[in-house]
């Protein structure tokens, strides 16, 4: 975390500690003769297919309650600091609910407790910060998906074998817990061996070039764990360019339901397996209309997961592809 992070949370801390219970506000009792709700999403970053699509349903979910309104969503391009600013200013803008991807827990915490002061709902989506001062959180069980790509590789190596490890940002939990849950996992084989690990920031191109590297260190990988699609699919495309892909297996997360998204990767024999993460974008929408109109919600909301194989991924793709859906 950098010095400018550092003093902005300290800060912000400082300023609510006396203010922030850690209880978060409750859902309101009427909607208060409001006509229209106004709610705010920070998104951690637009760049990444994943969220790019978590946006794009977000919207499509949220067009099924037409009082209220969604601001533009708010990028902080996989920056604390500004994401921190964004969360201040809907906080200054006096939304009636406020949505959070977090892009790292410690620094998003003390923004979070200042919407928690302010009387603003909060949901976190995806990511968890450090304090229980929000209304809802929503998202994937992350070391279980880690475990069952770990389960993957345990059949698709049953003879053990090398494994290199593409990580998302090192400070994003669920990377910590993707990583967690694969290890724990192939541990009942001894012969499987992670060889190499590297931060690939959850984006292809920076994934391909580390496969680069790897496939000119070491003489033999068999089987790749992105810790999301675009990163497997980025080892992928350099293993192709090197004429090892055949050789290789890869295992990827989120299985998004577009043309280049991972379930396609698996009905094209690119992906071995992929692991459907859901977005929470549909959980997300008929969360924050319950709390703006003073319904009760579930505070803990843990999305499953499907495992995408050849013989489901057809199916798996009609189920979640929204492209036709206004």
């Amino acid at each position: 975390m950098n010095k400018t992070i550092t003093t902005i949370t300290v800060a912000l801390c400082a300023a609510l500690a006396a203010a922030c219970a850690s209880k978060a506000p409750a859902p309101s009792a009427s909607s208060g003769g409001k006509s229209t709700f106004v709610v705010g999403y920070s998104q951690s970053n637009n760049a990444e297919p994943y969220r790019a699509q978590l946006n794009l349903q977000l919207q499509h979910y949220l067009k099924k309650y037409p009082d209220i309104e969604l601001l533009p969503i708010a990028d902080a391009r996989q920056s604390s600091a500004t994401q921190v600013s964004q969360v201040q200013n809907f906080i200054t803008q006096k939304v009636d609910a406020l949505i959070v991807s977090p892009t790292e827990p410690a620094p998003l915490t003390a923004a979070v407790e200042q919407a928690c002061a302010a009387k603003i709902p909060v949901i976190v989506l995806d990511r968890t910060v450090n304090t229980d001062c929000y209304t809802a959180f929503i998202g994937g069980d992350n070391v279980l998906i880690g475990k069952k790509a770990g389960e993957e590789a345990l059949r698709l190596l049953p003879d053990g074998g090398n494994v290199v490890e593409l990580r998302g940002i090192m400070s994003n939990q669920p990377q910590i817990d993707r990583d967690k849950g694969f290890r724990e996992a192939i541990a009942a084989n001894p012969k499987i061996k992670i060889i190499a690990d590297r931060e690939a920031k959850w984006l292809k191109e920076q994934a391909t070039p580390i496969m680069q590297q790897w496939l000119a260190q070491h003489e033999k990988i068999d089987l790749v764990y992105g810790h999301n699609d675009p990163m497997a699919l980025g080892a992928y495309l350099a293993a192709k360019a090197a004429g090892k892909a055949d050789s290789i297996k890869f295992i990827g997360i989120d299985g998004l339901a577009i043309p280049d998204g991972g379930i396609r990767a698996v009905q094209l024999g690119q992906l071995s397996a992929t692991f459907i993460y859901p977005t929470g974008a549909q959980e997300a929408a008929e969360t924050v209309n319950k709390i703006l109109h003073g319904q009760p919600v579930e505070k803990q909301q843990v999305l499953g997961t499907t495992q995408v194989t050849k013989d489901n991924a057809a199916e798996l793709y009609k189920q979640y592809d929204l492209s036709g859906q206004n």
